[in-house]
């Protein structure tokens, strides 16, 4: 995770707050921000601001697929991080 000086404010804000107590939730979140994130149109990245704000349990559960967000721009967004979106 490297986090570079033309980082903005909002980005160093959500990289801090992809920090998580499970060092493989924290690579799959980072990893959209540093790949995805800026190249999303804003419904996207507005919703990735309020997945960062899921209970980590959760969260956890739905990256493994053992359960799902009733939300559905979520759970589009969930499987996106994932890589098993459908295409």
């Amino acid at each position: 995770m490297i986090m570079s000086a033309l980082d903005s404010p909002l980005k160093r804000k959500l990289r801090w707050r992809c920090r998580r107590g499970m060092k493989e939730l924290d690579f799959v979140l980072v990893r959209f921000l540093d790949t995805g994130f800026d190249t999303s149109d804003r419904v996207v990245q507005q919703n990735f601001e309020r997945l960062l704000g899921v209970e980590d349990d959760l969260l956890w559960a739905w990256v493994l697929g053992r359960s799902q967000p009733e939300d559905a721009e979520l759970d589009a967004l969930v499987k996106h991080l994932c890589g098993t979106a459908a295409d």
